[in-house]
């Protein structure tokens, strides 16, 4: 007897220091039931306890569920209820006579007391409204960032597991756009220098020889350059009957390229987007059945981007871009004598955080290819100085630099009239305007936009 009361004190103390779940026990740690109110109702939170107090002796306790709650006597009137996991039992007391006293219905609820008490310090500036819905929790209000949203919800899958509601929404901006600046340059120089020898016999039975290190022909006249020459010095002089004729070939070749492009697209946050600006070039591809299908593989300027607003300003970005085209120099020959060309491609996949405005080069590349040969004829042209006649040499070297920089931009909704269009700037011209003044394009309409012309800047204008 003295272990009981023991435990029916420490129980009670318990009780007394706890913190109460629900409004009502937060003012009376004590719930009533009487023989009048057969069927009552009772809140408790999780790891939280309540005492039931009833107006007559009782005798038996019996809970329904007691995973949902523990239920312990602490005298013949009062009744210990301790909440365990979320969910509903009831609990059912009897008096000595074996009859009914009354019917508990007990809901045990997740903690959003302490619930909201980490919430608010882990997300301090944020407005969002707590409640509990059967036994989960439902979180609504409007969030600043996506990241936030993750964090609210990773901490309140911690107090109900699986049964938690999200009607959050995120404020701000949510629309993105991206714009990506893809700049190449290709500079290429070749030189390459050789030099002929040709004798001919001027005798009524000719006899023509020749020594060099190119695809040179000798005439009865001289010595012909050979195909594709763009400089070409020869010289002939006689000896007696014989004809000796001198050529020295040279050439240089330089050339410059440059790429340029300026993909735009606008997006929804979490939601992807692609662009394609070029064409679809056919493929024959042979099918299981021997026959030939055509596939068409596209070229051109390419930007798939995924992106999503994390918190305010600060953006990440999923994206891929290509840069293709069709590379004439290069082409694959099937056995029926079809020639497909193959494609040069300059591709870039990545993940990046920014914030709006802000650029990142997400790839660059500086190639340096060099190359130089050496030809010349066997011992002749090891011979001091009157061997260079019978040598040739030839070097290439391409140098290519190439940069993909991209920055994002938080935009919203404009008036149209704020938008100005390529076609803006350019009148169809009327007859007159065509046949008597020659003109290729009629008189621009008024306004700041339509007044541009090829001189100055270029470009569609977003502002």
């Amino acid at each position: 007897m003295q272990l009981k009361s023991l435990i029916q004190a420490g129980l009670m103390g318990f009780v007394l220091t706890a913190p109460m779940a629900s409004s009502v026990l937060a003012q009376n740690a004590v719930l009533s039931v009487s023989r009048s109110l057969v069927a009552s109702k009772i809140s408790v939170a999780v790891n939280r306890a309540i005492v039931v107090e009833s107006d007559r002796p009782f005798a038996e306790l019996s809970v329904a569920n007691p995973a949902i709650a523990d239920i312990a006597s602490l005298s013949d009137r009062s009744i210990y209820v301790l909440g365990k996991t979320p969910g509903a039992t009831t609990l059912t007391i009897f008096d000595q006579d074996g009859r009914l006293v009354a019917n508990v219905d007990v809901r045990v609820s997740p903690d959003i007391a302490e619930f909201k008490e980490r919430l608010s310090q882990i997300l301090p500036n944020e407005r969002i409204e707590v409640r509990t819905a059967n036994d989960g929790i439902v979180l609504s209000g409007r969030i600043t960032g996506a990241r936030k949203v993750a964090r609210a919800m990773e901490l309140a899958e911690l107090y109900a597991p699986d049964r938690v509601t999200n009607l959050m929404t995120v404020g701000g901006s949510q629309q993105v756009m991206l714009q990506v600046r893809f700049a190449e340059m290709q500079r290429s120089v070749a030189k390459s220098l050789g030099s002929s020898v040709g004798i001919n016999n001027s005798s009524p039975i000719t006899n023509t020889f020749a020594i060099g290190t190119g695809n040179r022909g000798v005439t009865g006249g001289g010595m012909t350059s050979s195909a594709g020459s763009t400089g070409a010095i020869g010289v002939g002089f006689g000896i007696g009957g014989i004809a000796v004729n001198v050529m020295i070939e040279a050439l240089e070749s330089k050339g410059m390229a440059r790429t340029l492009a300026e993909p735009n697209i606008v997006a929804i946050s979490g939601q992807e987007a692609n662009f394609l600006a070029g064409g679809e070039y056919p493929i024959p591809v042979r099918d299981g059945d021997g026959g030939i299908n055509i596939e068409y593989r596209p070229f051109g300027v390419m930007l798939n981007f995924l992106p999503t607003v994390i918190d305010g300003d600060l953006i990440n970005l999923k994206l891929e871009t290509v840069v293709s085209s069709i590379d004439k120099d290069t082409s694959f020959t099937s056995s029926v004598g079809l020639s497909i060309p193959a494609f040069k491609v300059r591709r870039a996949s990545t993940t990046v955080e920014m914030r709006d405005g802000q650029s990142f080069a997400i790839a660059g590349l500086m190639q340096d290819d060099f190359s130089d040969l050496n030809g010349q004829v066997p011992w002749l042209g090891d011979v001091p100085i009157l061997g260079a006649l019978f040598r040739s040499a030839e070097f290439q070297r391409k140098q290519t630099e190439l940069v993909i920089i991209v920055t994002p931009h938080l935009v919203t909704p404009t008036s149209s009239d704020a938008l100005a269009l390529p076609t803006d700037r350019m009148r169809i011209p009327t007859e007159a305007e065509l046949f008597l003044g020659g003109r290729t394009e009629g008189a621009r309409p008024s306004g700041s936009i339509a007044q541009l012309g090829f001189d100055g800047s270029a470009g569609y204008v977003m502002e």
